[in-house]
């Protein structure tokens, strides 16, 4: 019987009626009803009776909606567009949401592997990427962007003035590059992609009955996930029961039904569990079952206890426990997936795409100069619109030819591809790109922060001899050592794997543990205790065994003071040595700890890295060690790698009493910090930016992640965490320092590809634009349209291969340095215009000039621009490296077929006559003699050796070379002074005598500094 109290009454079982309330409240406070009005106009109980019956909570689906839910996720007509499935059941938009009956699988059976793929078909993958590319979308996407555009309103005008040859090749360019790009693109994804299945996270499930092992991406809502220490979570779970006590999921079905669990769809929530008010907090279930590491998604530095009925969130680092959980939902609707779905849209294009878009327009706008200057001119000598048809020479053709020759359609399609294909070389390289334009902020790092353990140092750590407490025995030390280690053989951490397997070393130790001992309690290493414990018991005696920092052990040990001296200064012998120490202490029963002594552990730098450091010094790129070790072992490892001395402790940042620019100049200074934080890496990174540096971040935990977004190019080193890897740029797949290194120098050459072929094609627009203008406004002559689309189509051609060819590493990180590339291909494209017009006057002399026998004046012209023009790609790229096969034979084939186009007089039209007109024999059918085209060949090979030589003296110009360089060490004392200033103030509320509000400007408490 339900019984209903009126306001007043008196219910004699309050207090068990409101615990009930409570424990149910977060459950029923987020809940609405789709449409109050429904139940308008009714009494109150017949409502109340309606609501009860008919409530559906907006974020589930019925349980009897299972199979239209299964229906509607089937694929849709091609005409549906509307649907996102077949069934009239169809939502426009599939929220995501589960059945009800999905998550009560049983924990011992699992679900069966076709109801995961069934279930799949709704949901998806659980992955949070973007949805598989549609190729058909990516191939029309090359057909967008404003330069594109140009071309494509240049093929509509070769349409309307019926010059069908001219629109036949413009689509044609249109198609090529859009082809090749999109081809070129797709296969360096797809190794992309190969190498990343290497990287992909695992899960243990129960399916069929069994466990099994599968790829986090193919768990689907209601599969029992098995969570345990050192994994990360591959789903939003709710946690059911311990892995050792499966029979408490009697337990958890009985809560389920009773509605006890929350709705913590906000990690945050949990940071108000203390608080008696909030009556929105769940019961916690006896003990925590695990212990997970939410500091990437709440800023949390302690591992959060979980409960039975609590939800471990997907990407989260369980740090202790093991434990069966039920997935929720799929990762793009999880806490973290939902976080990711807010930036989506804001994609970010980079600075890659900014210089792009400049370019392009610098370039559209000058198009639009030349093409005004050009009807100018033909005002002036009474150019008709369209007419004579057949003949280039009226404004409309004019304009069709500018708008050919003066937007370069291959821009923007050899840039992606020249990335795409680098990023495919630095995939074989064990470089996994996660975008594109992180290849540009690689090849301009100019500071390298990296950590020590596995980056610098080979990551084998080895047990020296340990220093054993005066009256102590080293087997009962390393039985004791190894008890306060972490028994989880699947994911041991590196040190205790190495005091687990430095047993061998010592059987009595050995024979200690196999006395009968049995583990209560494991509690991992944090940041505040800085130390690891285990509770254990042996023949009815309970032992805490603790082993950790030299300091926090040396705290909790009550020992005397000499034995304490000694203790001390063997601590910093090793961290002199450049060993990393750790305590070892215990308590038996209630009684006190007990020193035990010392272990004494070392991690040799890899054999490679001092050479590597130099390597990056001489590449412009220092590198700074960022070390949680202590500040004396982090100074020798220093010494040995030759990386300087200037080592200083992270608490100098923020307790150290250094703010404004003296902080930002110690930063700039060090040569590395040593016990560090993830917030300090985070604030030494932001500091370097505000100076101007670009700066490279490495990081292989959860706790990086923040870093990693911060940084300019964040670097996931190999054995990354799955967090890590998804906030990093760049995904490392082997070890040490050289991999990153050859990256830096693989990205500048990549980039040099680019910035050659940018300056390459600007200086053929100036080219063509310069001479073509000039000569349509003095001799009132213009190169044939025909021809001019066939230039634009050989200019492509030959740079297709670009991409492939042989780039060197400039020795200073590069920029784009704009105004040099502008003032570059300036000159470029005017020493062209200006060798075009040298042999097009060469054919007024009486003699016909370059002319031998006989020729065309078009075909002449035609193939010396394309010749000098193919040629100018081998000045741009520099000669410090040879150009590839590749290259060479596409230039080669385009220069061949231009050759043939000349010999033959293809589209030359009706023979030129100039005002004033040209006195060499002009063939009709255009063709012109072979020795004309060898003397043609042999002066456009000349022309190529000036640029060539202009070229080369334009880079040794000191101011030049500086030009558009952007200062990497900028300082503002004024702002960083003012901002430190007001960073230690804050509003003060209070009111005056007059009961009147207040607000001032006061004095920040100062923070307490850490014990250490």
């Amino acid at each position: 019987m339900v019984q209903f109290l009126h306001p007043g009454e008196h219910n004699p079982n309050g207090a068990q009626q409101d615990d009930i309330e409570r424990r149910a409240s977060t459950a029923t406070r987020s809940k609405s009803v789709s449409s109050i009005r429904a139940f308008e106009g009714m009494d109150e109980y017949t409502a109340l009776q309606k609501f009860i019956t008919l409530y559906r909570d907006p974020r589930s689906v019925r349980v009897d909606d299972g199979a239209n839910a299964a229906d509607a996720g089937k694929g849709k007509r091609w005409w549906q567009f509307w649907r996102s499935g077949t069934s009239p059941a169809a939502q426009p938009k599939d929220p995501g949401v589960v059945p009800d009956g999905w998550l009560d699988t049983d924990i011992r059976q699992g679900m069966t592997t076709h109801e995961a793929e069934e279930r799949r078909k709704r949901v998806g993958w659980n992955e949070i990427t973007t949805e598989k590319t549609n190729l058909l979308k990516q191939f029309l996407s090359y057909f967008m962007g404003p330069i594109l555009w140009v071309m494509e309103i240049a093929a509509l005008l070769a349409a309307g003035l019926q010059d069908w040859v001219d629109f036949g090749v413009i689509c044609g360019i249109l198609l090529l590059n859009a082809i090749v790009g999109w081809y070129q693109e797709k296969q360096a994804a797809d190794v992309v992609a190969s190498l990343k299945g290497d990287i992909a996270m695992k899960a243990t499930v129960v399916r069929d009955g069994s466990e099994q092992q599968i790829l986090a991406r193919e768990i689907v809502p209601g599969d029992i996930v098995i969570i345990e220490e050192g994994q990360t979570v591959p789903a939003d779970a709710r946690l059911i029961c311990d892995y050792n006590t499966p029979e408490d999921f009697d337990t958890y079905n009985k809560l389920k039904e009773e509605d006890m669990f929350g709705d913590e769809s906000d990690p945050d929530d949990e940071k108000n569990d203390d608080d008696e008010d909030d009556e929105g907090n769940p019961i916690k279930q006896g003990h925590s079952i695990v212990a997970c590491d939410q500091s990437a998604i709440t800023g949390e530095s302690l591992a959060v206890d979980k409960y039975m009925g609590e939800v471990a969130y997907y990407t989260t680092g369980c740090k202790r426990g093991k434990a069966y959980g039920i997935a929720l939902t799929s990762a793009k609707t999880s806490f973290v997936g939902r976080t990711a779905a807010l930036v989506e849209g804001a994609k970010d294009q980079g600075h890659f795409k900014a210089i792009m878009n400049s370019i392009g327009t610098a370039l559209l706008v000058l198009v639009m100069f030349f093409i005004l200057t050009a009807w100018i001119g033909g005002f002036f000598r009474h150019l008709k619109i369209a007419t004579p048809t057949g003949s280039s020479i009226n404004l409309l053709h004019y304009a069709l030819i500018l708008l050919i020759v003066g937007v370069p359609v291959g821009l923007p399609v050899v840039t992606t591809t020249t990335l795409a294909v680098g990023a495919a070389y630095l995939a074989k390289q064990k470089a996994i790109v996660q975008k594109l334009t992180a290849i540009e902020s690689l090849a301009g790092v100019d500071v390298l922060c990296s950590d020590k353990t596995g980056t610098l140092t080979a990551n084998q750590l080895s047990i020296r001899e340990p220093y054993v407490a005066e009256g102590q025995d080293v087997n009962w030390m390393m039985a004791v050592a190894a008890l306060a280690s972490s028994h989880n053989l699947k994911s041991l951490d590196p040190i205790d794997k190495i005091t687990l397997l430095t047993i061998r070393r010592y059987p009595k130790a050995k024979d200690i543990l196999n006395e009968g001992w049995r583990t209560e309690k494991f509690t991992p290493f944090d940041p505040v205790s800085k130390r690891i414990t285990t509770i254990c018991h042996l023949n009815g005696d309970r032992y805490v065994c603790a082993k950790g920092a030299p300091k926090a052990i040396l705290a909790i040990s009550e020992c005397d003071e000499e034995t304490a001296r000694l203790f001390r200064e063997k601590a910093a012998d090793f961290a002199r040595r450049g060993f990393r120490s750790l305590g070892v202490a215990y308590q038996k029963n209630d009684s006190g700890w007990i020193l035990l002594g010392l272990l004494s552990m070392f991690d040799p730098p890899r054999e490679d890295t001092a050479q590597t450091i130099i390597e990056a010094q001489q590449l412009g790129v220092p590198v700074k060690m960022l070390t949680g070790d202590a500040i004396a072992i982090a100074k020798e490892t220093c010494k040995m790698l030759a990386l300087g001395t200037k080592v200083y402790n992270s608490q100098k940042l923020i307790h150290g009493g250094l703010s404004g620019t003296t902080q930002h100049d110690l930063v700039e200074r060090a040569d590395g910090f040593a016990e560090v934080f993830p917030e300090h890496k985070y604030q030494v990174v932001e500091m370097l930016q505000q100076r101007g540096h670009l700066t490279a971040m490495t990081g292989d935990g959860v706790n990086d992640a923040p870093s990693l977004k911060k940084a300019d190019c964040g670097i996931a080193v190999e054995g990354s965490s799955e967090a890590a890897q998804a906030a990093a740029d760049i995904v490392f797949l082997a070890p040490g320092l050289s991999t990153i290194v050859l990256a830096i120098k693989t990205a500048r050459e990549i980039f040099q590809r680019m910035k050659a072929y940018i300056q390459y094609r600007i200086a053929l627009c100036l080219h063509l634009e310069i001479y073509l203008v000039t000569s349509m406004i003095i001799i009132n002559e213009t190169i044939r349209v025909e021809l001019i689309v066939f230039i634009a189509l050989f200019a492509d051609l030959a740079t297709v291969a670009v991409a492939y060819d042989n780039a060197y590493s400039e020795e200073r990180p590069v920029e784009w340095q704009l105004p040099k590339i502008w003032f570059i291909s300036v000159i470029l494209g005017i020493l062209l215009a200006l060798g075009t017009w040298v042999i097009r006057g060469t054919m007024y002399l009486p003699n016909g000039g370059i002319v031998q026998n006989f020729g065309s004046v078009q075909e002449i012209l035609f193939l010396e621009v394309s010749l000098t023009e193919n040629w100018l790609i081998f000045v741009t790229r520099g000669g410090k490296t040879l150009p590839s096969f590749q290259l060479v034979a596409a230039i080669l084939a385009v220069d061949a077929l231009a050759t043939i186009f000349c010999l033959f007089g293809w589209l030359s039209g009706e023979p030129q006559i100039g005002n004033p007109a040209s006195t060499f024999h002009q063939r009709g059918d255009g063709w012109t003699d072979i020795v004309t085209v060898v003397v043609v060949w042999a002066y456009s090979i000349g022309v190529t050796i000036v640029i060539a030589i202009v070229y080369y003296l334009l880079n040794k110009i000191s101011w030049l070379d500086d030009l558009g360089r952007k200062d990497r060490s900028r300082k503002d004392p004024m702002i960083e002074n003012t901002i430190a200033a007001l960073s230690k103030l804050a509003i003060e509320h209070g009111k005056d005598k007059h009961g009147v509000d207040r607000y001032i400007l006061a004095q920040r408490a100062a923070e307490e500094e850490e014990d250490e």
